[in-house]
């Protein structure tokens, strides 16, 4: 695979952040957490570590990281079915800055099956992106002024003091850990609001030949 476009480029690209900062508005307008440069920086860290401690190649490492930062750019068409809007436009900025076919293809496929009302597992660069995306859940994701009564996931945000996804390459477990304030939200909120997002990183894991488990406040949960 002769990927000659790096994460780096695509990190730097004024076109792409561009879009993706719109997209931010966008979801901050319909009172969304943080979709920008935060969210999508760190699920490009966790997707490309993730799959560099499985072992994979580094072009998939690069892949990964790749389609992890791009894979909310579709909000700047909409919220709904922004994971498909989203790939075409990867594909078409990807394809404009000289990417390769079979470069492009898996990260379009990855970005198209990222969120939960239509993601599937159907590739480890997918699989990466969708556990990253999906435990990224912290208080610093919360927009300033946010109304913390009044939304549950404002709230379950919130309350998310420090989150970690950890590797067990010997037991072949990936577990999110969360630590979790339960006097602002208890644990019952997050799964409320979650759990289709939990049961999708548990396909990921399993594509990945691993056992997905959450940890909250140090008792494991699933």
């Amino acid at each position: 695979m002769n990927n000659k476009i790096t994460f780096t480029d695509v990190k730097n690209s004024t076109e792409i952040r561009t879009y993706i900062k719109q997209a931010d508005l966008s979801l901050e307008a319909l009172g969304y957490t943080e979709h920008s440069f935060a969210h999508a920086t760190k699920c490009a860290e966790v997707a490309g570590k993730l799959l560099k401690d499985l072992g994979f190649s580094d072009d998939e490492v690069e892949l990964a990281k790749i389609a992890a930062f791009m894979h909310d750019i579709g909000n700047v068409v909409n919220r709904a079915d922004h994971a498909q809007s989203g790939a075409v436009i990867s594909f078409c900025l990807l394809e404009k800055m000289g990417m390769c076919p079979t470069c492009i293809a898996p990260i379009v496929t990855a970005i198209g099956n990222h969120d939960e009302k239509t993601a599937v597992p159907v590739n480890a660069i997918a699989a990466a992106v969708i556990l990253a995306d999906k435990t990224d859940v912290r208080r610093s994701r919360v927009r300033v002024g946010a109304e913390l009564c009044n939304d549950i996931h404002d709230r379950v945000n919130y309350a998310v003091e420090k989150t970690d996804l950890v590797l067990d390459n010997e037991k072949k477990t990936i577990t999110a850990y969360l630590t979790i304030d339960t006097k602002i939200s208890p644990v019952m909120d997050y799964f409320e609001i979650f759990l289709d997002r939990m049961l999708l990183c548990r396909k990921a894991a399993d594509f990945l030949g691993l056992t997905f488990k959450l940890n909250f406040n140090g008792k494991t949960l699933l």
